[in-house]
This record gives structure tokens, C-alpha cells and sequence, in this order.
């Protein structure tokens, strides 16, 4: 078996919809595994370490960057930092199954750049930034403070869409939904580098 495989990236701002793709993705489809980001950010609501992410202090997180252990990381807000260990793609990998992100737009950028024809980046457009806002403030899990920070990321991952393989367009949830399936099926079954 081929120790390396294929990565599925989507990214997105925050509220655009793209776990919600991804989580719909993983549902239909076997061959797929999440990579479980790293992060210092304190679990939300019912999150579980080593599900939704793994809950690390700023200080592991500082001593793995220093050990070359992370194939990407941002210091997504001020203090808060967010990445992935090699040691989760390879796991994924020896199991012969293609890795799926849903990670943030610079760090989407990252894996692209590292892993080129192995990675199909997928950049999940939201309808609008008012509809993003709106999104973002109706979940409720934010501080206005933060939310201002949130709203200004999105505003200028925006303008990244056009670096990403594809754009996948959430106007409607359903129909992004089928459409990421056709496009994750169809880059699969696509010879190999």
C-alpha cells in the first residue's frame, strides 16, 4: 500500500457552512477520515478531545512547533493557535483512507501548497458577508469582542477563494452538499500523482 495518500481540504471563513459539508461527507462516505486539528483554544459546548480536536496548552503546542511536529499551524486569533501533526495524516493514512480537513483558509493555503496534486482544496463560499454575520452571531458562542474579530478574518478570507482549486458555493445546503460529494468522489478515483 502506498504509505501516502490524498487529502480533501476545505476551508472556509468561519460560519460558512463547510463542517457542516464535512461532517455531511464523512456520513456517506467510508473512505473518508477526519484530521483531528490540535489546538489551545478551550473545547466548546460538548467537544471532546481526540474527536473534535485535540485540546493542548499554548506551552505543548509552542514545544511541538519547536520539534517540526506540526505539517501546518496559524495562530488563528491572538493567542489561540490551531494545526495539524504529521503523526494524524500518517494514522489516517496507514489505514488507506484519504484525509478530509475542515481547517481555516490559511491553513488550507499551507497543506496545498506542502502536498500540491495530492490535495484537492476546496473553498466553501457563503452566500454573503451579511449572511455570514448573521450566521456567526446566531450561534451565540462568542463575545461581541471576539465576534468583531471573526467578522474582520472573514472579510479577508474572502478575498482568498481564488488561490483554492475549486469554489464550492453554499447558497443553498443541500445542493452544496451534493455537489462536494461529486467533487470528493471524482478526485478519489483520480490516478494517483
Amino acid at each position: 500500500m502506498n504509505p501516502e495518500g490524498k487529502l480533501v481540504i476545505f476551508s472556509a471563513p468561519s460560519g460558512a457552512g463547510k463542517t457542516t459539508i464535512v461532517h455531511h461527507l464523512l456520513g456517506k462516505m467510508p473512505e473518508l477520515e477526519f484530521s483531528i486539528s490540535a489546538t489551545t483554544r478551550p473545547a466548546r459546548g460538548d467537544e471532546q478531545t481526540g474527536k473534535d480536536y485535540y485540546f493542548i496548552s499554548k506551552e505543548e503546542f509552542l514545544h511541538r512547533i519547536a520539534k517540526k511536529q506540526f505539517v501546518e499551524f496559524e495562530e488563528v486569533y491572538s493567542g489561540t493557535f490551531y494545526g495539524t501533526l504529521r503523526t494524524e495524516i500518517e494514522r489516517i493514512w496507514a489505514t488507506g483512507k484519504t484525509v478530509i480537513f475542515d481547517i481555516d483558509v490559511e491553513g488550507g493555503m499551507h497543506l496545498k501548497r506542502k502536498y500540491g496534486e495530492q490535495a484537492l482544496a476546496i473553498f466553501v463560499q457563503p452566500p454573503s458577508l451579511g449572511v455570514l454575520i448573521e450566521r456567526l452571531t446566531g450561534r451565540g458562542t462568542d463575545s461581541a469582542e471576539k465576534l468583531q474579530e471573526r467578522f474582520a478574518k472573514a472579510e479577508k478570507e474572502l478575498n482568498y477563494a481564488p488561490q483554492f482549486d475549486v469554489i464550492l458555493k453554499n447558497y443553498d445546503l443541500d445542493t452544496a452538499c451534493a455537489e462536494a460529494e461529486k467533487l470528493v468522489k471524482d478526485f478519489i478515483k483520480s490516478p494517483t500523482f
